[in-house]
């Protein structure tokens, strides 16, 4: 069975389900079913993580593994005099990389809106600063597909302040084996966790001790994984490999992250990665990444009595319009499987 082309449609599925940071019920509900179709039972956090268990070959001893299902996106600030919106970044982003982006604002009441994220000077025919000004919060909008040209038309179509903007994910699977999305950041990962639920169901086999896999929902804001169940001794995140200038990983590597902005990983755990995509033939790269924090580097802040370790498929241009690649993937899924057994 081409386990890659699971993990790609998997992929898929999720980042076209809306979840930033905070608002990602449907997309754990996915993972939920998911995971109990395949045989394996699940509960929730009170913060709203998905817990899914994994029993082992070795009862006495519990690891845990996590990806993050939460993404980046936005909130309303106020509604604007002309019917825009105002809004607030969920996650840390560049305004430029969401410029012209289709959206879709949630209200509360479960009203789904769609629009377009543009600057407040949008057009080169009419604004003198179309160019030079600076793309900040301040400086942007959401322009709806409704009709609305006041505040007061932008409420009575539901909408409010604390509404959540989701970004459209514009995904695409290339006939080169590239896939480029929104989200890859960390809905890739998730999808490597449901593959491995599916062949562990398919092949019958067990990992070598019992496993908790957390889908972390607050991730991208820093604390998605700052809590875990006191039995996990060790824990692996599965998140992306960043990808640009000083680094070894690219798309269709597994990185394994000897220490990023929280300080190292553990160095026997991450040597074990490391020894195993070796004897796995399995192409991977290790690396530094000054600028990145993860659910283990959480998981070590929040007290946890864990050794933590770091992987991911290489994701080029992270926090953007990012792209990953079949050969990336099938990495990390060979290099988690490899772990499991060990």
């Amino acid at each position: 069975m081409d386990y890659t082309d699971i993990i790609v449609k998997e992929t898929e599925a999720l980042v076209n389900i809306p979840s930033p940071s905070g608002f990602t019920k449907k997309a754990l509900e996915y993972v939920e079913k998911k995971a109990n179709e395949y045989g394996f039972e699940t509960e929730y956090l009170n913060k709203g993580g998905l817990v899914i268990k994994i029993p082992g070959n070795d009862t006495g001893a519990t690891r845990g593994i996590s990806a993050h299902v939460d993404t980046l996106g936005a909130m309303v600030r106020s509604i604007n005099k002309d019917g825009t919106l105002r809004f607030v970044a969920i996650g840390g982003f560049m305004m430029q990389t969401i410029e012209s982006n289709y959206c879709r604002v949630h209200t509360r009441d479960g009203r789904t809106y769609t629009g377009t994220i543009l600057s407040t000077a949008p057009s080169v025919h009419v604004h003198d600063d179309a160019r030079s000004l600076e793309r900040v919060e301040k400086n942007m909008c959401v322009r709806l597909d409704e009709i609305a040209d006041s505040a007061e038309d932008v409420r009575k179509l539901g909408i409010e302040t604390g509404d959540y903007i989701s970004f459209d994910p514009m995904f695409v699977a290339c006939e080169s084996g590239y896939v480029k999305s929104r989200h890859l950041d960390d809905k890739a990962s998730v999808a490597v966790i449901l593959t491995f639920l599916k062949y562990l169901k398919d092949t019958g086999k067990k990992p070598a001790t019992n496993v908790l896999a957390l889908i972390s929902n607050y991730e991208e804001i820093g604390f998605g994984a700052s809590y875990l169940p006191e039995e996990i001794s060790e824990f692996l995140a599965i998140d992306m490999g960043a990808v640009g200038e000083d680094l070894e990983g690219n798309e269709r590597k597994v990185s394994i992250c000897a220490k990023d902005s929280s300080g190292p990983y553990d160095y026997e755990f991450t040597g074990k990665l490391i020894d195993l995509a070796k004897k796995n033939n399995i192409p991977y790269a290790v690396d530094v990444f000054p600028h990145y924090g993860s659910d283990a580097s959480a998981a070590i802040k929040g007290g946890n009595n864990i050794k933590a370790a770091l992987i991911g498929q290489g994701v080029q241009a992270s926090h953007n319009i990012e792209r990953t690649h079949r050969e990336g993937l099938l990495a990390t899924f060979n290099l988690l499987k490899a772990y499991m057994e060990v």
